[in-house]
């Protein structure tokens, strides 16, 4: 999977994991609530810029993307850090 690929259902999944609504998530993305929504639903693909544009931002809220890895590609919340 490119490092800036992500699926809807992966989008889905992070936002859950976040308790993140869809609005938030644009917000955050700074993208348009409808490019969320038609991306989570599968009816477009944004444009790779929004594309990256909602991975980063679901990465810099705590969410890690797994790869395929024989079982399909998912999300996982990152693990936390341990300061020091």
């Amino acid at each position: 999977m490119p490092e800036d690929k992500i699926f809807p259902d992966q989008c889905r999944g992070a936002r859950a994991m976040l308790k993140m609504s869809q609005a938030e998530l644009a917000e955050a993305a700074k993208v348009s609530k409808p490019t969320v929504v038609d991306f989570e639903r599968g009816v477009r693909t944004p444009m790779p810029n929004n594309l990256i544009s909602i991975r980063t931002a679901l990465e810099a809220a705590g969410i890690e993307f797994i790869p395929e890895n024989g079982g399909g590609p998912g999300v996982r919340l990152k693990k936390p850090s341990s300061g020091g």
